[in-house]
């Protein structure tokens, strides 16, 4: 494992005469929630899977985002870390400043003042507005305000309405058990199919879990994965496009078929899947390596540039970065 989130398997290190990133696979989205309906939002710990359906990223963008330090999970559960609904609120806050085209040093400013502020409100959330003024952001709450930041921040949002998209967009459907028992049996995948001896149990596993949610579409990432290291290229291809079927935006998803259909000589498609990828995280660094690797082929290192560039400025030290850092030296 490169981290506890991703989970990178070097079974194909050499395609032909190219060395390149292996597949990928797809994060274990963890369970629904962690925290029981009938409690109050404001004091529970909520997944990486619940942050990023609430606010529509990329689970690779927030763990991204917590590799580097720049939103993190606080709080803990055992060995596993959860966001609370104050990390919540940093979400929330640095999305809206990005959105608005603000500079990421200046987010990042603005996220160590909201930090700072939260912990002096007498109670906190439950009655906090983050506003500001187009030079000067304010925390407030009802007894005045708390460690402006100057800055051409734009961001103006009640906390109490967060709570309530927590409430709604978490909101789940179907039976609580049957999404726990499909995450068990799905990191149950997880764990066996990093062992040739276990593949036949993993793929058993995947399909327990996908009868029980048939919409974990992680889990037919996984299963394409096997059936690739199984040498069944046609059912890893038909598992990939279940799994998009269900998440057309999965970034681990669109790189694995990128990457299949790279193989495959189909180098033109293959760049179209890096391509989304980088569209739904454009963090995904072995989809830019890929990527202008693709463009290389295609007669295209002028386009391939800035990929190699994206590349080394996420993985400066990966054990890709002198083959990155060659196509850079060579004039297009």
């Amino acid at each position: 494992m490169t981290d506890d989130n991703i989970i990178h398997i070097d079974f194909a290190s050499r395609i032909g005469r190219r060395l390149l990133p292996a597949l990928v696979h797809s994060q274990a989205p963890e369970p629904a929630a962690v925290h029981e309906p009938t409690r109050d939002p404001l004091g529970e710990l909520y997944t990486l899977r619940d942050a990023a359906k609430l606010f529509r990223l990329s689970e690779s963008r927030l763990r991204y985002w917590e590799k580097s330090g720049f939103i993190v999970r606080s709080g803990e559960v055992g060995s596993r870390r959860h966001y609370t609904f104050q990390d919540l609120i940093g979400i929330r806050a640095a999305k809206d400043l990005l959105d608005e085209g603000v500079a990421l040093r200046s987010v990042r400013r603005s996220l160590l003042a909201l930090r700072e502020s939260l912990p002096k409100v007498s109670r906190p959330l439950a009655s906090l507005r983050i506003v500001a003024d187009g030079q000067t952001l304010l925390v407030r709450d009802d007894r005045g305000a708390y460690d402006p930041l100057t800055g051409q921040l734009l961001l103006n949002f009640d906390v109490s309405s967060l709570r309530d998209d927590v409430v709604r967009v978490l909101k789940r459907s179907g039976r609580e058990s049957d999404h726990r028992r499909a995450y068990e049996s799905y990191l149950e995948g997880c764990r066996l199919d990093e062992d040739q001896s276990s593949w036949v149990a993993a793929e058993a596993a995947y399909k327990r879990a996908l009868e029980l949610d048939p919409r974990l579409a992680h889990a037919y990432t996984n299963l394409g994965n096997l059936m690739w290291k199984r040498g069944h290229f046609v059912e890893a291809e038909t598992h990939y496009a279940r799994a998009l079927a269900l998440d057309a935006r999965q970034p681990e998803a669109l790189y694995n078929l990128g990457f299949l259909l790279y193989d495959r000589g189909d180098v033109e498609s293959a760049a179209l899947h890096f391509e989304r990828a980088l569209g739904s995280d454009p963090s995904f660094a072995d989809a830019h390596f890929n990527l202008a690797m693709a463009y290389q082929d295609l007669a295209k290192p002028e386009v391939a540039r800035p990929h190699w560039e994206a590349y080394l400025a996420l993985e400066p030290e990966s054990p890709w970065a002198e083959i990155a850092r060659r196509h850079l030296r060579t004039k297009a």
